[in-house]
């Protein structure tokens, strides 16, 4: 069955698109599945980790947010995925290499968001610092599976590190996650934040509403299209008028509401509550679980306590920070 999909492959994707018969391989060698793809099996790989699962408990902008509805790190993820696929489908590209990427994106992503990461990466410092797409990559490699990593593919790896764009990817499939996360997360932000009560519809500049258009559908419509009308001999990017549009749609969104101070309001007690579990978790290396601290001889203690903190979710945050910190009623039995 898979030398089908092979023959598929071949038949169907376009010249530039990264074949799965060409993968470099993984880390440590495997036997070949007889159904799926090395793709494939990376995408269900990182469906089926821990660190996939805990992204439901990890929020997106707004920070323990009153409501069902707001994203999560998960919905993200799951959004980034669609929109990824329907690019790389539409461009003939390898399709389950660019989903494979878009769900492992954000596995090393910290609790409370990137208020989160930027905590870590104050107290990592003096250590390299901290960044969620080199601790995604981290995750793949040696915190999931009880410290052994997923062991996932070079072209899955390098998609995931590269999706914020500082580096580019090494394969087109690759290089569509950085647009296909900024699609995503701006556009829903929009709608979380409109549904906070702190942004109205209207309020985004005419400008950039009669290019993208009104609608939360409207403008993701509009950017795929862009990206796929853009095509890919000069790499995966926007055609204008597009890409000016959602960069002022970018400088509009971080203007009014990703610093916004109601939004924002929480971000001193994420700092404060991480940094005071990253003194604890240092100081007693004994209570760190074993698939974090045994890296530690190679990395550091520091390092170590920020993977475990960073694969937090906010509720197990909260709960660890309340019970190291916070009294407790004491009763007499």
């Amino acid at each position: 069955m898979k030398s089908s999909t092979y023959e598929f492959e071949r038949a169907f994707l376009c010249d530039k698109a990264f074949l799965s018969e060409n993968t470099k391989g993984r880390l440590k060698q495997i036997e070949p599945c007889p159904v799926r793809t090395e793709f494939q099996r990376d995408r269900d790989r990182i469906i089926h980790s821990k660190s996939f699962r805990r992204l439901m408990h990890k929020m997106q902008v707004f920070l323990a947010p009153e409501g069902d509805h707001y994203r999560t790190r998960l919905t993200h993820t799951l959004e980034v995925a669609q929109i990824a696929r329907t690019i790389a489908r539409a461009l003939r590209l390898n399709e389950d290499l660019t989903e494979a990427c878009a769900l492992g994106h954000d596995l090393g992503h910290t609790p409370f968001g990137h208020s989160g990461e930027r905590a870590l990466n104050t107290l990592l410092e003096k250590c390299g610092g901290f960044r969620h797409n080199e601790q995604s990559l981290r995750v793949v490699d040696l915190l999931e599976n009880g410290g052994e990593g997923l062991n996932l593919t070079y072209e899955v790896r390098d998609g995931i590190v590269c999706h914020t764009g500082d580096v580019q990817a090494q394969t087109l499939e690759g290089c569509i996650i950085k647009y296909a996360d900024r699609i995503a997360y701006v556009n829903h932000d929009i709608d979380d934040a409109s549904r906070a009560g702190l942004l109205r519809n209207d309020d985004i500049p005419h400008s950039i509403s009669e290019v993208l258009g009104d609608s939360h559908g409207e403008r993701i419509s509009s950017l795929v299209q862009a990206v796929i009308r853009h095509g890919f001999e000069n790499g995966i990017g926007l055609d204008e008028p597009y890409a000016t549009a959602f960069s002022d749609l970018r400088a509009f969104m971080f203007e009014k509401v990703y610093s916004n101070k109601t939004a924002k309001s929480e971000d001193d007690k994420v700092y404060n509550m991480i940094s005071l579990l990253f003194s604890y978790f240092t100081s007693h290396p004994e209570e760190i679980p074993h698939e974090y601290v045994k890296h530690a001889d190679r990395d550091g203690l520091h390092r170590a306590a920020a993977d475990y903190i960073a694969g937090m979710t906010d509720r197990y945050a909260i709960g660890c920070f309340e019970s190291l910190y916070v009294p407790k009623v004491w009763q007499y039995k």
